[in-house]
């Protein structure tokens, strides 16, 4: 099934259309066929290798794009989810567990959201509540008790701000998470796979390898928060999009984050088997890495990873 097209992608569907109709109606007329194939291929690739900041944002958010459990499915094995936070109850954006990828036992932790309104009324749209990063920590704790690799999935526009979410603290759950999460004796690898939603990603964000889907994005704001904010009107959101330095490329150009992890033409969501088959290779190249790491210059180069962020120099 075609995804469905986003506006900028608009001229390319008639493209689609207008060969659909010729081969339909004169499938004998192969140059002009061909021409028309080769004319879309490299409108195809010229617009998808020159995207904007807000386009890319697009595509993160596409409701057809892969979602953590999609991920899970592809490239894990053995897959037992653990409920609860052993202090409110457990919440459903963020499901965890105990998985398998490849030769490594590893717990996975993952922000989710839904593709219809029941799903995403179950996932909380992919806004996880206190109890979730609580939950994700405890997991965490667990895997350092059995030396088992972390792997996170970011994907979520921030954690939730309901009132209930603030009578349970979810500033200082997260903030508890980022103080841990420093000082955990196993390796750590997150993937920000769609959107990277300011502390809500940080939650679960904190880790020894930061990986990137090309079309993830990962800010302290939304665009349009941060046009509502600057500009006084989202209509400034491809503004802002840009301003934030948001994309995947801008981020490892700043070094905020170890590496890129290649999608499809036209984003996961096209293919996403391939899509998988990447974020498995890029997992699997960074555990190895890391496990032939002392634990002790896994912690000083964490450390010193985060240490060195946001410096200025004259």
């Amino acid at each position: 099934m075609t995804p469905i097209p986003l506006d900028f992608e608009e001229p390319l569907l008639e493209l689609e259309k207008c060969l659909d109709d010729l081969i339909s109606r004169t499938p004998e007329d192969i140059d002009r066929i061909s021409f028309i194939q080769e004319k879309l291929e490299l409108m195809r690739t010229d617009l998808y290798k020159n995207l904007t900041p807000w386009q890319r944002v697009q595509i993160a958010r596409h409701p057809s794009r892969p979602y953590a459990l999609d991920y899970l499915e592809h490239c894990f094995s053995d897959f037992v989810e653990l409920h609860g936070d052993r202090c409110f109850g457990d919440d459903k954006a963020m499901p965890a567990g105990l998985a398998r990828l490849g030769k490594y036992h590893c717990v996975v932790i993952m922000q989710q959201k839904g593709r219809n309104v029941k799903e995403n009324v179950l996932r909380n749209f992919g806004s996880p509540h206190p109890e979730g990063y609580r939950k994700a920590l405890r997991l965490m704790k667990l895997a350092e008790k059995f030396s088992l690799p972390i792997i996170t999935f970011i994907d979520t526009p921030g954690a939730y701000p309901g009132i209930g979410a603030e009578e349970r603290h979810i500033a200082e759950s997260i903030a508890v998470n980022l103080r841990e999460m420093m000082l955990l004796k196993t390796p750590i690898v997150s993937l920000i796979i769609g959107e990277g939603g300011s502390g809500g990603a940080l939650g679960i964000g904190v880790s020894d390898k930061s990986l990137m889907l090309e079309n993830a994005y990962y800010s302290v704001i939304s665009p349009e928060g941060c046009a509502a904010i600057l500009w006084k009107h989202r209509k400034h959101a491809p503004e802002a999009a840009a301003a934030l330095k948001l994309t995947a490329q801008d981020l490892a150009r700043l070094e905020l984050i170890d590496g890129i992890i290649p999608e499809p033409l036209g984003g996961a969501h096209y293919d996403v088997a391939t899509a998988a088959t990447e974020v498995s290779k890029a997992i699997l190249h960074a555990l190895k890495e890391l496990k032939q790491k002392s634990l002790s210059n896994l912690l000083k180069e964490r450390y010193a990873k985060f240490r060195k962020m946001g410096i200025f120099s004259e």
